[in-house]
């Protein structure tokens, strides 16, 4: 199971925007998993916001569709979380992480943290109002 590594969290205003980044721990490159994002907040539940697979296909959930937007860049061996628009209920630690994916499709994409693996110490987002 690969390793993964969040940086780029941080404290804005609503409506603001964030960059955030995942590579693996040993700078290995990141082809053949389905990658998300998710994310915990005190006193919730894990909740996936994003998937996307080898071929591009993407997942979000309902709570970030057209405000947050996940890629990869094969090149930089990195995943990315841009988030548009953040509102102070997407305050939380994200983390990013990692399952074997052999083929591509939204069967694949499960937003069920759960499935996934390799996550490291996250990355705090606050949003204030």
């Amino acid at each position: 199971q690969v390793q993964l590594v969040e940086a780029g969290g941080g404290s804005v205003r609503s409506g603001g925007f964030l960059r955030l980044s995942c590579t693996a721990s040993d700078g290995g490159a990141l082809n053949g998993y389905c990658l998300q994002w998710f994310r915990l907040a005190p006193g919730k539940e894990r909740e996936g916001v994003a998937v996307t697979d080898d071929a591009g296909g993407t997942t979000y959930a309902d709570s970030v569709k057209g405000r947050f937007t996940i890629s990869r860049d094969y090149a930089r061996r990195t995943l990315y979380l841009e988030m548009y628009s953040l509102k102070p209920e997407d305050t939380a630690m994200y983390y990013c992480a990692a399952k074997s994916c052999p083929y591509s499709g939204s069967y694949y994409r499960t937003l069920n943290p759960s499935s996934y693996g390799g996550w490291g110490q996250g990355t705090q987002v606050t949003v204030r109002g």
